[in-house]
């Protein structure tokens, strides 16, 4: 009778699996090999539910059959469970628990594409393109992604210790974070001076069209119409939603593709293009990308570089260059597959590549140093006065920053090319 069962549930599975990998309309016929491998399938499962040391739980077995099929394809896809699900409809809305950080799965290990503003992980330095290499003392290596994400989500104000390697350090870094509620306010703004707006998007999500334009409408008002232009700061973006991206991109084009995805069958491909509504009317733009800029916040510079609409400053992008489709499964749960890549305005793919920067800045740490007191030729003895002007009397220490100050590199290279590119532009006018 036992016999019985588990070869009545090794045809069940066979018969389940091949329902799984053929089409709606029967396009594709299994050949003799995919029925061997798909009896061979149901054979394994059987076994292991029939003499496994231990009993086993039938829906995790296939939960991490079907798992192990998706994270095989690449490090995007994957099988959610309705617990995980929940989660990234959450995300996507821009509030969920956990640490903050943005993560993939990299040669076994999670490698944190970028912390998020304002949250446990960014407040703790967890920089982008750290590898976690344990949890709570558990190794990583041979979790799958989801299972990661799920240890490393949990109850408000509880603990996870955190093993870190980081490039350039000898010894693994430990740091305890407390788990959070996440509010994810996507964009943030203000005024550089009095006349340049700074916006920063830190992920793609459902506000972040709608939060960009209130932003820039706003700081447009208190700076006036002789504003500059605009720093779009997209350092350690993950990405987020394809249609904000290009929604984002279009804020800033008055015409041509945005981006085109292209996927396994050439009548798949999708191309979308700009409409005439440019926010900041013409002005000057300066993209600031880094390692940790991916996925969505690529396909922003990637278009705005193609269109010579903004000068893009920074280091390389991470370079996910592909779209993941979420579809909903039975028993509520999903799977996130990989179903295109995209492409720049020029036909450019920059999956494993990334953006290259217009002009590279390496974050360089900024120390101040000693002032030194050289010679000119307002020190020469019975020099000539400029034209009887009033010297003005300097403070020595006005100049000087605190040595405490943390000051952005790049957003200082940002400000000073934005002030160049608008002198160059208004002296073109004329």
């Amino acid at each position: 009778m036992r016999n019985v069962v588990t070869g009545a549930l090794a045809i069940a599975v066979l018969v389940l699996s091949f329902a799984i990998i053929t089409t709606p309309d029967d396009r594709v016929e299994a050949s003799s090999e995919t029925y061997r491998q798909l009896n061979l399938f149901g054979d394994v499962f059987a076994k292991i539910r029939e003499d496994y040391v231990e009993e086993v739980d039938d829906s995790k077995l296939i939960e991490a059959a079907i798992n192990g099929m998706l994270s095989s394809l690449d490090p995007h896809s994957s099988y959610l469970n309705p617990k995980n699900y929940d989660g990234m409809k959450v995300q996507t809305k821009g509030k969920f628990g956990g640490l903050g950080i943005e993560v993939t799965m990299e040669n076994g290990l999670v490698k944190v594409v970028s912390p998020i503003d304002d949250t446990p992980a960014a407040k703790a330095g967890i920089l982008a393109g750290d590898y976690i290499t344990h949890l709570d003392g558990e190794a990583v290596l041979g979790l799958t992604l989801a299972e990661a994400v799920e240890k490393m989500r949990g109850l408000v104000d509880t603990d996870l210790a955190l093993t870190i390697r980081r490039e350039g350090e000898k010894d693994p870094i430990e740091v305890t974070l407390t788990r959070a509620i996440i509010t994810v306010q996507s964009v943030r703004g203000r005024l550089e001076g009095d006349d340049i707006i700074y916006v920063r998007i830190s992920s793609f999500t459902e506000q972040t069209d709608t939060g960009l334009r209130k932003t820039v409408e706003k700081l447009k008002a208190e700076a006036g119409a002789d504003f500059k232009g605009l720093i779009l700061d997209l350092r350690n973006n993950p990405g987020g939603l394809l249609d904000q991206a290009i929604a984002v991109s279009d804020d800033f084009l008055e015409k041509g593709e945005i981006v085109s995805t292209r996927g396994r069958r050439s009548e798949d491909a999708q191309r979308y293009n700009a409409k005439p509504d440019d926010i900041i009317d013409g002005k000057p733009i300066i993209v600031m990308i880094n390692g940790g800029s991916a996925s969505a916040s690529e396909i922003v510079a990637g278009a705005l570089q193609d269109h010579s609409r903004a000068v893009i400053l920074g280091t390389r992008s991470f370079g996910k260059g592909s779209v993941q489709t979420i579809v909903p499964l039975q028993g509520n749960g999903a799977m996130r597959m990989t179903t295109a890549r995209y492409y720049t305005p020029s036909g450019t793919s920059i999956q494993a590549k990334g953006i290259t920067p217009d002009i590279e800045v390496e974050q360089a740490k900024l120390e101040v140093v000693e002032r030194v007191t050289g010679r000119s030729e307002a020190d020469l003895r019975n020099h000539l006065v400029n034209g009887g002007e009033v010297t003005p009397t300097v403070d020595e220490n006005a100049a000087v920053e605190s040595p405490n100050e943390k000051l952005d590199y790049q957003l200082l290279r940002a400000k000073d090319l934005l002030k160049g590119v608008w002198l160059f532009a208004k002296k073109d006018t004329k």
